[in-house]
This record gives C-alpha cells, sequence and structure tokens, in this order.
C-alpha cells in the first residue's frame, strides 16, 4: 500500500492494487455523481474510485456494480459506508494536484482512459447524437477542500470542476468520437467534491472567487496530467492522429478527393501522395490543418462579416498556397470535405502530381 498527503489535517490518499482512496479521520461533506452513496449532501470518511479489472465481464459490472466496489473496498479494511466510483483507467497513472491559499487549500485527484490507455474512445460533446453499447474509458475527479463551503458552495465547486476538465480537454484538443468535434468529457465521468468543513463558511466557488481559482487551477492541471499519463492524446501526437480524431483520416480525404475527375488518379494514389506530404512537407501539413480548423469555424456559423462569400475566399484560399488548379466548379459538387479544407487539398495534391509529371519528363 503506497500513501500520498493530501490537503487538511488527517487526510491521506491511498493507492493498493485496483483501489485509489481518499482516508479520512474526521467525516468529509461530499456532494457527489459517484455512483456508490452518490448524490445529495452526504458524510463519509472515505472515497474509493476502484479500477475494473480485466477479470471482470462487462454484463457483471453492469447486473451488479454496487458488488464489485464492495468487494473491492475490503482490500483497504473499509467496513463502513463510503462513496464509490469505478474506473475502466489505469489508477496508477494518477494525477494529484495540490494548491493552498492561507487557511484554504484544495487537492485534486483525476484519473482517465481506459484500460487500453485511450481517452480519446468515448470522449464526447455534450449536446450531440451519442448511441454507445459499450462503454470503456472515463474520467474521475476527486476535489478535497480544507476549509468550509456551504452546501450551495460545494454544488457550484461541482461546476467549476467541470469547467476546469473542459478547459483541460481543450488545451490537448481532445475530439468527439461520435462528431469530431472538441470534447467536453467522456459518456462515463463521475466528480466528488468534499470539505473539512475547517474554517469561516465559504459562500461562492464561481472561476473567479479564491476557492474557484484553487479548484479551477488544480482540476485543469490533473486532469491534464491525468490524460497525458495514459501515453496517448499527447499535445505533439502526429497530424494523422489530429485529422483522424477530427474525422478527417487520409482514408476519407482520398476517398473524396478521387471523385475530382481532373485529377486523374485513383483514391490508393491520392491517398499515398497525402501521407507523404503530411509526413515531408511541414508548411503543407501545416496548411491542412489551418484549413481544417477555419472549417470548423464555418461550419458553426464564427464566420467575421469581413471574410464575404466563403465559397469565393475558400477558392482563393487554395489558391493562395497552391498552383491554379484547373478544376471546375462542378466538379466540387460531389466532394463531401468542408471548404477551405476542399481547395487546399485539391491544390496540393494536383500541384504534387504537375510536379511529379515533370520530373518524370526531365
Amino acid at each position: 500500500m503506497t500513501q500520498f498527503e493530501l490537503v487538511g489535517k488527517g487526510i491521506k490518499l491511498v493507492l493498493k492494487e485496483n483501489v485509489l482512496a481518499v482516508i479520512s479521520d474526521e467525516p468529509l461533506n461530499t456532494v457527489s455523481s459517484a455512483f456508490h452513496n452518490g448524490g445529495g449532501i452526504k458524510k463519509t470518511k472515505a472515497i474509493l474510485n476502484v479500477e475494473v479489472t480485466k477479470s471482470c465481464s462487462d454484463q457483471s459490472l453492469h447486473d451488479n456494480p454496487h458488488a464489485y466496489i464492495i468487494e473491492f473496498s475490503k482490500k483497504i479494511g473499509l467496513n463502513e459506508n463510503f462513496i464509490g466510483m469505478v474506473t475502466a483507467a489505469s489508477i496508477e497513472n494518477f494525477a494529484l494536484v495540490s494548491k493552498r491559499n492561507g487557511n484554504l487549500a484544495v487537492s485534486v485527484i483525476a484519473t482517465a482512459a481506459d484500460n487500453e490507455g485511450n481517452t480519446c474512445n468515448f470522449a464526447e460533446s455534450a449536446g450531440e447524437a451519442i448511441e454507445v453499447k459499450h462503454v470503456e474509458g472515463t474520467i474521475n475527479i476527486i476535489v478535497i477542500i480544507d476549509g468550509n463551503p456551504t452546501e450551495s458552495c460545494l454544488v457550484s465547486t461541482v461546476i467549476t470542476a467541470t469547467e476546469a476538465k473542459v478547459a483541460a480537454l481543450k488545451e490537448l484538443d481532445i475530439r468527439s468520437r461520435f462528431s469530431g468535434d472538441q470534447a467536453t468529457g467522456t459518456v462515463t465521468d463521475a466528480v466528488v467534491v468534499a470539505e473539512t468543513g475547517r474554517g469561516a463558511p465559504i459562500i461562492y466557488a464561481g472561476p473567479a472567487s479564491e476557492l474557484g481559482q484553487l479548484v479551477g487551477y488544480c482540476t485543469r492541471k490533473a486532469v491534464k496530467e491525468a490524460v497525458m499519463k495514459a501515453n496517448e492524446c499527447m499535445p505533439c501526437r502526429s497530424i494523422f492522429s489530429r485529422l483522424k480524431e477530427m474525422h478527417l483520416s487520409v482514408e476519407k480525404l482520398a476517398l473524396e478527393l478521387s471523385k475530382v475527375k481532373s485529377i486523374g488518379v485513383d483514391e490508393k494514389t491520392i491517398a499515398s501522395i497525402l501521407v507523404r506530404i503530411l509526413r515531408s512537407d511541414p508548411l503543407a501539413a501545416s496548411v491542412i490543418l489551418a484549413a481544417a480548423k477555419i472549417a470548423e469555424d464555418v461550419e458553426k456559423g464564427l464566420v467575421p462579416p469581413e471574410f464575404g462569400q466563403i465559397d469565393v475566399l475558400s477558392k482563393r484560399f487554395g489558391e493562395f498556397f497552391n498552383k491554379q488548379t484547373g478544376v471546375t466548379a462542378s466538379e466540387y459538387a460531389s466532394v463531401d470535405l468542408p471548404p477551405f479544407l476542399k481547395d487546399v487539398l485539391i491544390g496540393i495534391v494536383k500541384t504534387a502530381l504537375s510536379e511529379a509529371k515533370t520530373e518524370n519528363l526531365k
């Protein structure tokens, strides 16, 4: 068993096998979305985050998750009520961030990803259509406050912690697997906020408040670290990964570009050209990624009035970075790619083919 110190006297973080637990000598006031004993304002001396082992089937966990949590709580000697969460993430990759400001202090513990190290597998953007049967992967957050927030302030802390989680995912440009939009979480996230009750009452926990700034800082940093510890969705991941996460894989791009008859080569050849360009031409790769991001803004209606007609500007954008494409408007009709990206890709591929032909004639 390994122990880590948290803010607040008599509170520790314990790691034993597949159980990560906050243990307190005195009862903590909590509010949570935890599966076991979560919801409402409750007092507890223990908060558990239990990793789902590979020996546990999805069906057995679905049928009786409480039994699973209770079974593994015995590993750390718990025989009383506790709050429990489950996660597919490797809890050894947890992140712990603490910060103090005078008499007020916060610790945040976060775990992220599934047991294969994939946060992106079930990332989603709240409000989109989601269809999923098999679920692995979650972001679990435990916030410990050495202070005395009111009950409404505890609830406000949940909001601030959630906003900070979203900010961390945005920093890493994590995308929804369902739409390719920027993710706001995964399909099974959970959060527990606990406080010691020490000191004067605290009323506010919004992002601009003293407590909110501590919670926001610690949560944002902890979630980002937890995702990165899973060894995927790293800031420096390849452009192939970035485009695929946006639902713009090389295969999809090649398929759509092959509809442009004047390009004159098949889907497989176009894919080969794109792979070579993305790997060996940083300028072209950066333009493609920039075009994809502008296309997102267009789709969301975030178009400055100075842009004028998007179709016209998109065409000029492509020509600015490439030689004249010579592609007629009728050839664009069947190409299911967003503006800006479509024109840039057509220009880049046609220029690459033209240069290759010229080289072969020498």
